[in-house]
C-alpha cells in the first residue's frame, strides 16, 4: 500500500479489526520513510457493477459517490455514524446480489430512499429534493403531504 504522504510503497500494517459489522477490515499503517500513519479499508467486492444513467451513459459504480451523497442527506442527523456504514454496506450488498452487473441508476436511487426512509425522515426528504430534482417550494410540499398519514375527517 503506497504511503498517501511521500510516495513510499512499502507501509507496515500496525493494527486489523473488523469494521462496519463484520464486512470490511480496518488497518492502520505505518509508513517507515516518513513516519506516517493512515487508515485503510478492506471490503470484499463480489462484483464489478456498471452504472446505466437515463441518458445511457454508463460509468462504474462508485461506492465513495453513493456514501457521498448519503452522508450529504444525513447531515446534522442524530444518527450513528457505524449506522450510516452498515447502511451504505447493506445498499452495495443488495446491489451486488441483484445478478445482473449493469444497475440504473433508477433502481439505485429508489434503494437508497427506501433505505433512508426507514431511517431517518429529513434525510429521505433531503435526498429525495435532489433525487427527484425538485425545483420549487411547492415540490417539497407536496412530497412531504404524501409522507402525512392522511387524517379521516368525520
Amino acid at each position: 500500500m503506497r504511503c498517501p504522504f511521500c510516495g513510499n510503497v512499502d507501509t507496515q500494517v500496525k493494527d486489523s479489526r473488523p469494521a462496519e459489522d463484520n464486512v470490511a477490515i480496518r488497518r492502520r499503517r505505518f509508513c517507515p520513510a516518513c513516519g506516517g500513519r493512515f487508515t485503510t479499508y478492506e471490503r470484499v467486492q463480489l462484483r464489478d457493477l456498471v452504472v446505466v444513467k437515463s441518458s445511457g451513459r454508463r460509468e462504474d459504480f462508485d461506492r465513495a459517490k453513493l456514501e457521498r451523497s448519503i452522508r450529504i442527506a444525513m447531515q446534522k442527523r442524530p444518527i450513528d455514524p457505524e449506522r450510516i456504514d452498515q447502511m451504505i454496506s447493506g445498499i452495495v450488498r443488495r446491489l451486488e446480489s441483484m445478478g445482473d452487473t449493469d444497475i440504473p441508476s433508477k433502481v439505485i436511487g429508489e434503494i437508497v430512499m427506501e433505505t433512508l426512509a426507514r431511517i431517518d425522515t429529513v434525510s429521505y426528504v433531503r435526498f429525495a429534493s435532489v433525487y427527484k430534482n425538485f425545483q420549487a417550494a411547492d415540490d417539497f410540499d407536496k412530497f412531504v403531504s404524501e409522507l402525512r398519514p392522511q387524517t379521516v375527517e368525520e
